[in-house]
């Protein structure tokens, strides 16, 4: 036995508390590991959308292995099937490819080359993290069958005979114990659908009835995304193992969407890096001038996608690439994407004349902003050095206290709140080692329609992104969730669309990457002696004075400050409720911002008048 301390305050430690878990139990007790948060489908990253994602990420292998073009997908609040017309799984193998721990064909490079899902786990995670999950083979006229609960076979049926094409047909349901109050949103899983259809021109999509098709791949990608604002013609490259569409528009930074095999690479990695860069050397060679990197590619908009053998991602959640080498005899990721960009750019240009003089325009435009900037930037700095000495903005987490350069941690949030009452109540009821508190001063600069000069000038804007570390680029963002902390009053709404302007107007790629939230907090308290309940709406407030009797006290919860530290730490923690910001990929920002933030429109006066909703007052018993 292992020796036992006696010391106070250190745990005991036995053999006996040494365990070996199933695969089942591994992936149902570290879910996080495989499917990262678990979330109720109100996100777009949530768990149970990558329970879907895994499994029509083995149908997209079948097509890229040119057998099945079409992927039946039927969704609705809590089930999903997916049928494929590929190959279909050998019956006598499918039940260990879906429940039996690293095993599949991917493994063997003559069944299957250039696919995502390398280590064997993908439906074996969706398998054990389902209530109900069943898997149907059909291949050589005839159909396999098995039917699992939280991953345990409960029935296996011998093949027999059946008249339907060959391909694998899923069906489950998320585990209602691990992904408590989930509901399938459908229109996160088409946003992802029409990202799959993109990467993959020819695959014809039908989900619940509507077909989701791309002709021309990453260029339809793109357009999707600039919509009318690019300043030319996309330039669009493809070969048989990378391909990829670029153009400027006018927004402040840049934007990347990329690829591996058909995986969204949330993080970038190693071949988007490459991308940005290859870019950069191509306009250089081009134009034969040795140009910033921020004004050759302030405003670019791209997508680059690359097919290779046995990709390594830092996760297995796969969204950042950390391969280094294409093949183990061959050139690496970084030089052979940076090769390939430049020289096709150079050529393209080349043969369009007018896309090249509207880059040379662009990039003019941005070295002239950028050396307009460079006073006000200095001046900005000093000030924002001065601040650091003289007032308690930020209250930063001690991740970052001791080093305020340090990047970005995993769970580091900061809070934005206005006002000395609600920072005050933020900041003694957070977790220091990973929580800030950036507190506004009044209402922020209404910023729409102005350019990058006014967050250098605004003292407020100015310390938010030195705050944020997004100055000089996103890559030194520091925070991983920033979230806007207001009231839920009138006031509270204004200052979060003020905020939100500022980051769609100067750091969109911001909230494309996911990093914006806003914080939901209890508008309602009902409480007895014996028990307190926090209410995010009406409805909750209803089912609390079900459970605890009409005669509860109830408080209406008007500005943060009336939320005690004590209360607050249960809004913050483990049980915080964040709304993502999201963008739809068919989002006009700037017309966005000038029907809410701009001038006071007719079309938006129609607008408030024909959605105004009178509430009826009930004046009897009132007083005068």
């Amino acid at each position: 036995m292992a020796r036992q301390s006696t010391l106070a305050g250190i745990a005991e430690y036995t053999e006996d508390h040494v365990r070996s878990l199933d695969w089942k139990e591994h992936i149902r007790t570290r879910p996080g590991m495989y499917i990262g948060r678990l979330g109720d489908g109100s996100q777009f990253d949530d768990g149970i959308y990558v329970l879907v994602k895994e499994v029509i990420d083995n149908s997209i292998d079948e097509f890229l292995m040119g057998a099945g073009k079409k992927i039946d997908i039927r969704l609705d609040e809590k089930s999903a099937v997916v049928r494929d017309y590929g190959r279909g799984i050998p019956h006598g193998k499918v039940v260990d490819c879906v429940a039996k721990i690293n095993t599949g064909a991917k493994y063997d490079k003559g069944a299957f080359y250039r696919t995502v899902g390398l280590n064997g786990v993908g439906t074996k995670a969706v398998n054990a993290l389902s209530g109900s999950f069943s898997v149907e083979s059909f291949r050589e006229g005839k159909v396999k069958r098995a039917e699992f609960e939280q991953g345990e076979l409960v029935r296996e049926y011998s093949p027999v005979p059946s008249g339907e094409r060959s391909g694998t047909r899923i069906r489950f349901t998320p585990d209602e114990s691990v992904f408590l109050n989930f509901r399938f949103d459908p229109s996160l899983v088409e946003e992802r659908l029409w990202t799959y259809a993109f990467l993959n021109h020819g695959l014809r999509l039908n989900f619940n009835g509507q077909v989701i098709f791309s002709t021309e791949g990453l260029k339809d990608l793109l357009a999707r995304e600039v919509n009318d604002s690019a300043r030319y013609p996309i330039i669009h490259i493809k070969d048989e193992s990378i391909e990829y569409s670029l153009t400027h528009t006018d927004n402040y930074g840049e934007s990347y969407l990329s690829f591996v095999n058909g995986q969204y690479t949330h993080d970038g990695g190693t071949h988007q890096s490459a991308f940005r860069e290859g870019i950069l050397k191509g306009l250089k060679e081009f134009f034969k001038k040795d140009i910033e990197a921020s004004d050759a590619r302030g405003g670019v908009v791209g997508a680059v996608l690359v097919r290779i053998h046995e990709p390594v991602f830092e996760s297995q959640t796969k969204t950042k690439l950390g391969s280094t080498m294409l093949t183990p005899e061959g050139p690496t990721v970084r030089s052979w994407v940076v090769e390939f960009v430049r020289e096709t750019l150079v050529n393209h240009l080349h043969k369009n004349p007018d896309t090249a003089e509207l880059i040379l325009k662009k990039i003019r435009q941005n070295e002239k902003e950028r050396r307009d900037l460079a006073g006000i930037k200095k001046l900005a700095k000093e000030r924002e050095r001065k601040a650091n000495v003289h007032n308690k903005k930020l209250r930063d987490c001690k991740q970052h206290f001791n080093n305020p350069k340090s990047k970005l941690g995993e769970y580091t949030q900061l809070f934005i709140t206005e006002g000395d009452s609600a920072s005050g109540s933020l900041n003694k009821a957070r977790n220091v080692e990973t929580q800030a508190v950036f507190s506004l001063k009044g209402k922020p600069l209404n910023c729409f329609g102005m350019t990058k000069k006014v967050v250098y000038q605004n003292e407020e804007l100015n310390l938010l992104q030195h705050a944020l570390g997004i100055e000089d680029s996103l890559d030194d963002l520091r925070y991983n969730y920033v979230i806007i902390s207001t009231d839920a009053d009138v006031d509270g709404m204004h200052i979060r669309l003020l905020l939100l302007t500022f980051f769609l107007q100067f750091f969109p790629e911001l909230v494309r990457k996911g990093h914006l939230y806003i914080l939901q907090t209890p508008l309602f308290r009902v409480r007895t002696k014996k028990k307190t309940l926090y209410c995010y709406g009406e409805t909750e407030k209803l089912k609390a004075l079900d459970e605890l009797g009409r005669k509860a006290e109830i408080t209406r919860f008007k500005g943060l400050g009336e939320i005690s530290p004590r209360e607050f730490t249960g809004f913050i923690g483990k049980d915080i409720r964040l709304d993502r910001v999201r963008l739809p990929q068919a989002m006009k920002i700037k017309d966005h911002l000038k029907y809410y933030m701009g001038k006071n429109t007719p079309q938006r006066r129609e607008f408030i008048v024909s959605n105004l909703v009178l509430e009826p007052v009930d004046l009897a018993g009132q007083e005068g």
